[in-house]
């Protein structure tokens, strides 16, 4: 194999065989499920832990030199999403943006990034025992080879970045990602989506951004790889942080995608209380997105009887069961449900006015969205994971594993915390404590 420019090929070797890096991932007791229920029941059959690995020696093994300080992180955030590699036990995984936080001064939230120059990365993980393995992983890079980094994009639409104590701001990125999804094709290259843009991002087998599809207007400049304005103008209107999370690749090649929350339409609190959000096809043959389907959210006290807030729901996976049939997640932090819907040309709202953001009432702003005559997509609970023991709260990847098995990843983002005793006064990290952590849930019934 010829040395890869970015330094990739050396940390392959590593993974593989076990040698110097110390990226082979210790064993953690995650501790097993309890005695299983009644087989009528959903119920966890294995839990999984990734050992710790330190962020730094992670990231420069793939990048060298792109992290100088990890402040005590370990690799975490790869609970993004979840997606079969194609082996027993193996899948691929993606990163988010990075170690973040949130600090108030002066009575207003900044963003912190604490290792700044952390590159998001897709990572290849082998469940083995009680203990998930690291055992490859790809840096997302631009045309020119260097790091996209995690860090916010635009002035004015997206937060702006600071150091981990919140008191120097750093440098926008237009090349940063905020990746939540991850499939891979078949000719071998990988689909992401973004939370920023939000955006859909084609990346080619070893890392490389080929295409950034982003939405019309959004005006996107000083990217060292092709943007390309090509989702609906009303994209535009994501809530900060709650851009694109699920991704689903379906039978025939198309790719679904989920906005995490109702948009911010015609201004934050419709957003906030709406419990309507959209999910959009995107056929890579067309290069265009070609369908958009109105998804309505239950209550927020059914999905999670702990909490009142209807802003905490959100769309986290979404997972193609079918030709047009699609497991899709609502979820808060600590619960979450997986419902069943069918996606049928009847039920196709693009183009049409909810994709006008001068249309009023908006598609969130509407109490009932069916009965104004939008076709709401149907759909079925399969299982509410908040009452199965032994599930992790904030799952945010789910993965088919066989007719009956789903695998679950929950996002510990990175063992941080917000506030100012994230960190020590010594600027190392004060760790969550929450683990990375693989659970097979066997279900009841064949999806």
């Amino acid at each position: 194999m010829s040395p890869h420019p970015t330094g990739r090929s050396r940390v392959h070797r590593s993974f593989a065989t076990g040698l110097p890096l110390a990226l082979a991932v210790a064993l953690v007791a995650a501790g097993a499920a309890s005695a299983a229920p009644a087989d009528e029941a959903a119920h966890v059959t294995r839990t999984a832990t990734l050992g710790d690995i330190p962020l730094g020696t992670f990231s420069n093994a793939l990048l060298p030199g792109s992290v100088d300080n990890d402040r005590g992180v370990d690799l975490g955030g790869i609970g993004s999403d979840i997606y079969p590699a194609g082996r027993k036990g193996e899948f691929w995984t993606i990163t988010d943006r990075g170690p973040n936080g949130q600090i108030k001064v002066d009575g207003k939230k900044r963003r912190t990034f604490p290792v700044p120059g952390f590159d998001p990365a897709i990572v290849k993980i082998r469940v083995s025992g009680d203990r998930v393995e690291v055992i490859d992983a790809i840096p997302l890079t631009t045309s020119s080879g260097k790091g996209v980094t995690g860090l916010s994009n635009q002035q004015g639409r997206d937060e702006a970045p600071y150091s981990y104590d919140a008191k120097t701001p750093l440098s926008y990125n237009p090349n940063g990602l905020d990746t939540e999804g991850i499939v891979r094709a078949a000719d071998g290259t990988f689909w992401l989506v973004d939370e920023y843009g939000p955006s859909l991002i084609h990346v080619s087998a070893r890392g490389k951004v080929l295409t950034r599809y982003v939405p019309k207007g959004l005006n996107l400049t000083g990217a060292d790889y092709p943007v390309v304005q090509a989702l609906p103008s009303v994209l535009l209107h994501r809530k900060i942080n709650r851009g694109f999370e699920g991704l689903t690749q379906l039978p025939d090649g198309d790719l679904v995608m989920a906005v995490q929350s109702p948009l911010s339409l015609p201004n934050g609190d419709s957003g906030d209380t709406s419990l309507t959000t959209r999910l959009l096809r995107f056929s890579p043959r067309k290069q265009a997105v070609t369908a958009e389907y109105a998804y309505r959210f239950d209550p927020v006290n059914v999905v999670d009887p702990s909490e009142g807030d209807t802003s905490e729901l959100k769309i986290s996976s979404v997972v193609a069961v079918g030709a047009n049939r699609l497991l899709v997640e609502e979820r808060t932090d600590k619960a979450a449900r997986l419902q069943l819907v069918k996606l049928g040309h009847g039920s196709d709202i693009l183009g049409g006015s909810w994709d006008d953001d001068t249309t009023s009432p908006s598609l969130e702003q509407l109490p009932d969205p069916a009965s104004a005559g939008v076709p709401v997509l149907a759909k079925r609970l399969v299982v509410d994971l908040g009452k199965v023991s032994g599930v992790p709260g904030k799952i945010e990847g789910v993965a088919r594993v066989d007719h009956d098995t789903l695998a679950l990843i929950n996002d510990n983002d990175f063992g941080m915390t917000d506030g100012t005793g994230a960190f020590d006064a010594q600027g190392r990290l004060v760790d969550s404590g929450i683990e990375t952590t693989v659970t097979y849930v066997r279900l009841p019934d064949c999806i």
